[in-house]
């Protein structure tokens, strides 16, 4: 099959997908849609039917540095100091320890399944193993969107899992594009090999630039069509510079949607236009990653998977708990918040897709992980958040409605017992008052004047 119509499959099957099987998926049966969309890439690449051939594949790398970069500046747009200053300091504290916690567990139980299961020396595999520890912190938030919209989004636990997968993004992308600026070769034309903290600057540089040119010159557009067209194009470029350079696009678009979301005065415009263009984006992402995954029977591979899916459920589980129990907010949150976070999806397939691309170390057994998270955790993200926040705003209703009732009741007797409870005040009824002076002053002089 022929490049052209490759592109169109993808596209049509993009469009499907986002509009026909997400919205009916979400709305009706709970489900995170998406997933399923890798095992179809895995189907048509080589390993499979081969209607995607690796010269192919090759032929999509700009619209695959594309998608990793739309994902990094999407996971940016919910940082608004505005509203982040309103938010408690509790939430934050708990999920960056929550956060650390998964990076730590799964960081360190990854490279020693790597180093006992390939016989290598633990050094050799640090960086690989901290890569899966830094995927391992990214969540879902789709789950969210799907179980309760933007309902509620004020109530207690909500607000916790929302700063969660929020304060995971930023973790999970600020360690990946650093480890990436820790593996970085050599780049040709350069005058001297630069330092990992200059290569760190050099990525946050490019989305700095970017973000500032973008709302220099179309920092005032609203229009959805032009806005798609100049955005998609600054992506590209931005993304385009990192990829050039060997570092993360995901860090570098993500440095720019943090100026974007602060400089403009209304952000909702561009927010609108990444999430409209995210979900296309991340389903192309998922057949294109499933057919370059590269499989190897090696059991080696199924040790290392087993500590990432072990290792990071009991992160997300236990270290959300004994941190909430620690802060002393149990009573508001639950201690079970953390299995709302065991959801991955988008983010975690674009870093591990990045990281495997590349033909770095382990990159294929790196991908599989995040494949294998993904496909059991995404289908039940959005049921994992309703089974841990609705018993806890059933409370929250049930005083709502009562509250109600006792008003209505207060107000119903009060009525009865006064009757001029509710009616209008004296100030009020002064004009009529007035009203009927006047025209009782008006009949006397009426009277008078026929009397004479």
């Amino acid at each position: 099959m022929t490049t052209p119509l490759l592109l169109i499959l993808v596209a049509a099957v993009a469009f499907l997908a986002t509009h026909v099987a997400y919205e009916w998926l979400a709305k009706r049966l709970l489900i995170v849609s998406g997933a399923e969309y890798l095992v179809l890439g895995v189907l048509l690449g080589p390993q499979v039917t081969g209607l995607f051939s690796a010269t192919a594949i090759e032929a999509f790398e700009p619209i695959i540095i594309l998608g990793i970069g739309w994902m990094g500046i999407s996971a940016a747009m919910p940082l608004r100091l505005q509203r982040l200053v309103r938010i408690p300091s509790v939430p934050y504290r708990t999920s960056l320890v929550e956060s650390l916690a998964t990076f730590a567990m799964v960081g360190a139980g990854a490279t020693s399944a790597i180093s006992y299961g390939f016989q290598t020396p633990w050094r050799e595999v640090l960086a690989p193993g901290l890569v899966l520890g830094a995927i391992a912190v990214a969540s879902t938030s789709a789950g969210l969107d799907v179980a309760f919209g933007e309902r509620k989004r004020s109530a207690p636990v909500l607000q916790q899992i929302e700063v969660a997968n929020h304060l995971n993004s930023v973790f999970s992308v600020l360690a990946f594009g650093i480890l990436m600026a820790t593996m970085h070769d050599t780049v040709p034309l350069m005058v001297r090999a630069l330092t990992l903290t200059e290569w760190v600057v050099v990525t946050l540089v490019i989305g700095v630039v970017g973000g500032t040119l973008f709302h220099l010159f179309l920092g005032g557009e609203q229009s959805s069509d032009r806005l798609f067209i100049s955005l998609g194009g600054a992506i590209i470029l931005a993304s385009g510079a990192a990829a050039y350079l060997r570092l993360s696009p995901s860090l570098a678009l993500f440095a720019m949607g943090v100026i974007l979301v602060n400089s403009l005065r209304h952000p909702g415009a561009v927010q609108e236009v990444l999430r409209t263009g995210e979900r296309p984006l991340y389903y192309a992402l998922l057949l294109l990653a499933g057919a370059s995954w590269k499989p190897d029977n090696n059991i080696a591979w199924w040790l290392v998977i087993m500590h990432y899916v072990v290792l990071r459920t009991l992160a997300k589980l236990w270290g959300t708990g004994i941190v909430t129990w620690f802060n002393g907010a149990q009573a508001s949150v639950g201690l079970d918040w953390g299995r709302a976070l065991i959801g991955q999806g988008r983010l975690t397939i674009a870093l591990a897709f990045d990281y495997s691309r590349r033909g770095l170390p382990y990159g294929d057994l790196i991908f599989t992980c995040a494949a294998v998270s993904v496909l059991f955790s995404e289908f039940f993200a959005a049921r994992f958040v309703r089974a841990v926040a609705t018993p806890l705003l059933a409370p929250l209703e049930q005083i709502s409605v009562t509250t109600g009732a006792m008003i209505d009741s207060v107000t119903e007797t009060m009525t009865h017992a006064l009757p001029g409870f509710l009616q209008q005040s004296p100030e009020e009824q002064a004009p009529s008052t007035d009203a009927r002076s006047d025209t009782s002053v008006d009949s006397t002089v009426d009277t008078t004047e026929k009397e004479r």
